[in-house]
This record gives structure tokens, C-alpha cells and sequence, in this order.
């Protein structure tokens, strides 16, 4: 048996069948808190056309079919194949996030030799703020620049902030849970217009991975079951990388031995 790692152990490199079984302890893999009746009602909704669920992405009428979108999930994720199978339990395969991992290292080592450009970006700061501050902190060490977004913007009425070297969006002085692209579609529309160029590359979760993916920039990022955007806009190639995994489990120190495998992956460690 692989022994546990500790979420209180940021330091501690796992090995990947460390790794497994801690996602599966903590459900970010595994089964997890998602049931299968959302999972399969957002699938259902994007499949309809709802933009909501399209996370900035333009769709067309290539995934109408709600058995299209599930048969991508089941093979992205590790979601449950059988359409029969309509309530209860759903699952991410943690051999499908690990793999997702090793993909978005590649990525970020080409970053780090490349000393490229860098946004980061989170529609889900109560889970994912730390995991993309980790990584940020990681590739500037090794060189690369983190894009610092222009000041004063605003979207979906509410202001677009960087907080810890990540874009979030701000309502009421409270970090916002948004899948919208409009925040990061600011964000880019403003560093054209300050005649500043684009990053190279975008590591981001939601309608912010989506929405920099849908306008042909490098973008890799975080998905959870019920969010198949990003799974269809990887498999046609216009979004790089999508790891599954739950995007909000109780702990947020439960991600920590995932960012310190996918920053030793990537040499960044």
C-alpha cells in the first residue's frame, strides 16, 4: 500500500502512486462529492446550447448530443459510461488526473526554458487560488514573466483584481466564483489595447481557460466533472490541457502534494 501523504506536507514530492491514493483519501479523485444527476444535467445544458456551460468557447453544433458530450467525459475524466446510470455516485479516475498533470507539466517546462510569458487566472479562488499562486511563484523563480494585468477593469458588474500574482474577479470585497469568460476577455482586451502583447501562455480554470483557449492562445487548465467545456475543447485541440479533478474539496492543503508532483514534473522544484 502507497503510504498516505499529508495535506499539511507542501514540501514532500510525491511519487504517482502516492499521489493516487492521496487524491482518492481526499476526493479531489475518486469518488467524488459531485453526483452523477449535476454531472450529467450540465452535460445536458451545454449539449442544449446554454453558453453558461460553454466557458467562452464556441461549440457550434458539434456536441448537441448529450451521449457525444458523456462519451468524452467517460474517457477524459473517468465519469461512469453507462447513460443507464442516472443517479448516486460518480467518479474521476485519479490515473486520468495524474496524467492530466504530467501533460500541463510538459507545458510548464517549456514555459521555464523558454523564459515565456505567463497568466494565471481562477474562477474558483476558494479552491484553486493557492494551486495557481504555488505555480506562479514556481515559474518566476525560473524566470519566466507573470503578466501583470492593467489596473481599473470591470466585468459581469464586478472589478477584475490580481491577487497573488492570479487574476480573480471581486463583488463586495469578497473573491468571486465565477465560470464566466467576461473577466478574462477584459483582461486580454485591455493589454491589446495598451499595446502590450498577449502571454504565451494561460494557466487558468472555468470560462478564463476557455475563454483564452477560444482566441488561439496556449492555455492549459483545471476542470471538474460537471464542467465539460474544457474536456471537448481539449479533444478538439483548441484548449492544450484539462485535468480533472474536483475543483473545490473541503481543504484547500489537500491540493498541496498535487502541485508539488506537477511542479517536480516539470523541473520547476
Amino acid at each position: 500500500m502507497p503510504k498516505p501523504i499529508e495535506p499539511t506536507e507542501p514540501s514532500t514530492a510525491p511519487s504517482r502512486a502516492q499521489l493516487v491514493d492521496h487524491l482518492v483519501r481526499t476526493r479531489i479523485a475518486g469518488p467524488v462529492a459531485t453526483p452523477r444527476e449535476n454531472n450529467l444535467s450540465h452535460y445536458r445544458r451545454l449539449a442544449n446550447g446554454d453558453r453558461h456551460y460553454w466557458f467562452g468557447l464556441e461549440l457550434g453544433d458539434r456536441w448537441t448530443d448529450e451521449q457525444d458530450v458523456l462519451a468524452v467525459m467517460a474517457e477524459r475524466v473517468g465519469v461512469a459510461d453507462d447513460p443507464a446510470h442516472r443517479t448516486g455516485q460518480d467518479t474521476i479516475d485519479p490515473e486520468l488526473t495524474v496524467a492530466g498533470l504530467d501533460r500541463m507539466a510538459a507545458r510548464l517546462r517549456k514555459a521555464a526554458l523558454d523564459r515565456q510569458s505567463v497568466l494565471f487566472a481562477t474562477g474558483h479562488p476558494g479552491g484553486l487560488l493557492d494551486v495557481h499562486r504555488a505555480t506562479a511563484e514556481a515559474l518566476r523563480a525560473a524566470g519566466c514573466e507573470i503578466v501583470r494585468i492593467p489596473a481599473g477593469l470591470f466585468a459581469d458588474e464586478g472589478s477584475v483584481w490580481q491577487f497573488a500574482d492570479v487574476a480573480v474577479m471581486e463583488r463586495g470585497a469578497t473573491l468571486w466564483h465565477t465560470h464566466s469568460p467576461a473577466p478574462m476577455a477584459a483582461i486580454l482586451d485591455a493589454l491589446v489595447n495598451d499595446g502590450r502583447p498577449l502571454p504565451d501562455l494561460v494557466v487558468a480554470d472555468h470560462g478564463w481557460a476557455g475563454c483564452a483557449a477560444q482566441r488561439g492562445l496556449d492555455a492549459v487548465g483545471y476542470a471538474d466533472s460537471n464542467d465539460p467545456a474544457l474536456f471537448l475543447a481539449e479533444a478538439e485541440g483548441t484548449l492544450q490541457v484539462a485535468v480533472p479533478l474536483d475543483d473545490h474539496v473541503r481543504d484547500p492543503r489537500f491540493y498541496d502534494p498535487m502541485v508539488a508532483y506537477l511542479l517536480t514534473a516539470a523541473g520547476l522544484r
